[in-house]
């Protein structure tokens, strides 16, 4: 059984998109992650402020001696879910070339020849990979709500939804950056699901490290490549062989 931790796959991806055969398909995900990071960051900086002030709105009066790490608390919410925002629209633009990415990486470490990259392969898979993309958007969408929602919950939105924010928003990230090399297999995304959450915890623990990376700057310009590759050695290390027992397995009794 493979033994490596979130924090390995981490060091992994950031060894691998080093890798000649691999450094020129990380340009195009790298640029949409630095344009779209920069602009999107100016932006959520000059809505802080506000964003402050409607959340020590909803707090009750008798909790305003708090008003300091309620501040706190409010900042790091927004902080975690602006994250994942603008990783959703970074992933959305750069998709095609992360799921490029992805078949590269794992073509270099299964050492198989690599898949056709030409540029109507490219153009063929748009659409599939775009219709992906939607599938997890309405997937976050279906248990961000609720979530959001306890946020308004006297004591248990402030202290316990940051929290449980965070957790979600890791196994999110996770999802979004495993799914390039399972799709790229056409597994299904619900197949997909089920499989990650063997390891969930790992998942998790992955999705984190990226999220608290995301954070950091000049680092969270690159962190995107990063991800898709840790993920995709993930994909191969865990995950790609059991898919293929199942092919098999199908094949056999049909």
């Amino acid at each position: 059984m493979n033994k490596k931790t979130s924090f390995q796959y981490f060091l992994q991806g950031l060894s691998l998109i080093q890798q000649p055969s691999i450094r020129h398909y990380v340009i195009m995900p790298m640029l949409a992650n630095i344009i779209i990071m920069s602009l999107l960051f100016y932006w959520f900086f000059g809505m802080i402020s506000s964003a402050v002030d409607l959340g020590l709105d909803y707090m009750p009066s008798w909790l305003q001696w708090l008003s300091y790490v309620i501040t706190i608390v409010v900042i790091a919410t927004f902080v975690i879910f602006f994250c994942y925002f603008f990783s959703t629209i970074t992933n959305i633009i750069a998709a095609p070339f992360n799921g490029l990415l992805a078949e590269q990486v794992e073509a270099h470490l299964t050492n198989s020849p690599a898949p056709d990259d030409s540029i109507w392969s490219f153009l063929k898979d748009i659409p599939r990979i775009m219709k992906r993309e939607l599938q997890k958007l309405v997937y976050y969408i279906v248990w961000c709500i609720p979530l959001l929602l306890t946020y308004f919950i006297p004591i248990f939105g402030q202290f316990v939804t940051p929290i449980l924010w965070f957790i979600f928003t890791a196994w999110m990230i996770n999802i979004q950056y495993a799914d390039y090399a399972f799709d790229n297999h056409k597994v299904s995304f619900y197949q997909m699901r089920q499989l990650l959450q063997q390891d969930k915890v790992d998942n998790t623990c992955f999705g984190a490290l990226i999220s608290i990376f995301t954070m950091i700057p000049i680092l969270n310009l690159i962190i995107m490549p990063i991800a898709v590759c840790g993920s995709t050695a993930m994909w191969v290390d865990r995950y790609r062989n059991q898919i293929y027992s199942t092919e098999k397995e199908i094949d056999f009794f049909r």
